[in-house]
Formats: structure tokens, sequence, C-alpha cells
């Protein structure tokens, strides 16, 4: 199957080819990213293959679809950047890789966690400078505190469990609860948990529902000094709204690894130009904030997982055959 592959790195191009031995799809890889001005170059492919600061919107997809296109095959778990109705009503199939590796974007949660508490990445350049001094480096014990997991899907049981081994009383606040969760944690009200929880993990789709889900009022739940990590949507928080809760104080570390105007910044070598962006760079400057750029579900299990799932999905589609990673209506309401 011909198949036009968006927002490609060099490293999406080998994990793919490596996958694709044996099916023998035919790849045009294409850098840019997928947006109303770039989808006719995938004219002539029956499948695009995107990721997710690609543009699928419904203008987008009415030129995918005009061009021949009918499978939408996502490098990624989340959808929320494809107008799922429109894509329906044009008879294209979407299709995504539902667990690349959960363990992934949970061990890099905790990475953040642990990072913004004991400020290795400051230690770090202090000892290359030769300065040795422990001012401002003091941390806490996670051992004792409580840990809220917003979204007690794979990643963020995974991440409940190796919080709760680590000595933490672990909450969770999830629509649709997962018996799972129950035997390492409790489940509370959403004010429940920001009210209680030293540290709050973000592991939850972007709905209409959860679009920013941690703003102003819900800050303001938070006990003085919370953490919040988010390795799950830019869009469930407010940025304006999170640094004025830096500013004053009330939040006392911010750790990220989305953004939600991120689409501009991540994934590219900026280190030569002006970022535009000053909202994002007014969090660059705060010493409590780690933000790394959308890397929580980079390790080689995960890629070797992401590609081959999209192979297969393709496959799938070229043969006629169902597949359980299709976006199904119920989704498109649920957000997963």
């Amino acid at each position: 199957m011909k198949v036009a592959v968006f927002s490609t790195k060099a490293y999406d191009r080998r994990s793919l080819e490596a996958a694709n031995a044996g099916h023998g799809h035919e790849f045009f890889f294409l850098e840019s990213r997928l947006a109303l001005p770039t989808a006719p170059l995938a004219a002539g492919h029956g499948a695009v293959c995107a990721f997710i600061n690609d543009e699928l919107h419904a203008r987008t997809l009415g030129i995918l679809a005009r061009g021949g296109t009918k499978l939408i095959a996502l490098r990624s778990a989340g959808f929320n950047h494809v107008d799922l109705k429109a894509a329906h009503k044009l008879g294209l199939k979407v299709l995504r890789v539902p667990a690349y590796s959960p363990h992934a974007v949970a061990e890099h949660a905790l990475a953040l966690v642990m990072t913004l508490n004991r400020k290795t990445h400051r230690a770090y350049n202090r000892v290359r400078e030769g300065n040795f001094s422990l001012d401002g480096l003091l941390g806490f014990d996670i051992a004792g505190k409580t840990a809220g997991i917003v979204g007690t899907g794979k990643i963020g049981i995974i991440l409940g469990e190796i919080l709760a081994g680590m000595g933490c009383r672990v909450l969770g606040y999830d629509p649709f609860p997962n018996k799972r969760f129950k035997k390492i944690g409790t489940y509370v009200d959403f004010p429940g948990l920001l009210r209680e929880s030293h540290i709050i993990s973000l592991h939850c789709p972007l709905t209409p529902e959860s679009h920013h889900l941690i703003n102003k009022k819900t800050l303001a739940l938070m006990r003085p000094g919370a953490m919040l990590i988010n390795t799950s949507r830019g869009a469930l928080i407010d940025t304006q709204a999170v640094t004025h809760a830096l500013k004053s104080g009330h939040l006392g570390y911010l750790g990220l690894d989305v953004y939600e105007q991120e689409a501009d910044l991540f994934y590219e070598n900026l280190s030569e130009t002006i970022i535009q962006d000053d909202v994002f760079q007014r969090l660059l400057t705060f010493p409590n904030v780690l933000i790394t750029s959308h890397q929580a579900f980079f390790t080689g299990d995960a890629m070797k997982n992401i590609a081959e799932t999209t192979i297969g999905n393709i496959t799938d589609f070229e043969k006629g055959r169902p597949s359980a990673n299709e976006v199904t209506s119920r989704q498109i309401h649920h957000g997963a």
C-alpha cells in the first residue's frame, strides 16, 4: 500500500522501515507536518501516517479524501488532533496505536518528579562549574507523601504502582474506575484529590470535558507547594493560570512533557532562532519548572512497538481485516 508519512524524523524512518520488512508497503516520507497547505502532497496515496502535531482538520481531511486517501494511520494513542466526525463522514478509517509502551511514559513522569524534587539538573550544572554548594537544592522524601493520579488507564496505573512502591499513599480520579487501580490506591473525587495530594500527575485524554482541567479554580484547590506533572496532553492545563500560580508561590513545582502550543516548538531545533511564544518563554524563567519536549514515549521499545502496530494497522486495512485499533464513534464522545 502507498503510504504518505508526515512529520518524519530519521528515527521514524528507521523504525517504520524495519517494521515494514515482509509487508511490502511503499512509503513516501515527508519532514513537513500534515496541515492544510501540505495535504495535497498525499495525493495518490491510499494511506496517510500522521503524528501528534499534525493537523487533521475537516478541510485537511477533505483534501486527503479527494486525493484518494482511505486510511489515517496514527503513530500515537491520542487522537484529539483529528476531526473524527469529518473523517467518518468522508469515509476515512482512523486507526491508532492504543498502547505502545505505557511504562515509558510512566517512567518519564517519575523522572520529572524526581528531577524537580532533588534538583539533579541544577546540581549537574553546578558541579561541572566547580560549585559544590547545597544551597537551593533541598528536596523532600517522597515516601509518606500523597500522590494523585488523574486518569487511571495503563499509564496512570503503572505510575501509581511505582509511587506506591516508593511509599506513597496513592489517590486516583477517573470517571471510569479500574479494578487494577483499587489494589494500590483509593478513588476520590477530583476536588478531594487536588486538596490532599502533594504530587499530582495527569494521565487522561483530551476531550471537551477535560480541556483546561487545571485552571484558576482547580489550582486554588491544591495544597500550597504541590507538584503538578503533565505527560498527557498540553491543553489539559490553562498555562496562563499555572503561570500565575507559580508566581504567587501557591504551585510549588511544575513538570511538563507537553504544552498547549507545542506544535510550533517541539521536535525542532530552534536554538538559533528567537522563540516568539512569550507564555512558554515565561515558564522557562521559573527555577521550579522543568519542561521536556514531548519525549516521554521516546524509548527504543516504544518506537519499535509504535512502528509494528502502525504497520500492522495498515496491513489489516489493506487486507480488509477488522482492527481493534480503530477509533470508534463511542470514542468520539468519551475520548478513550
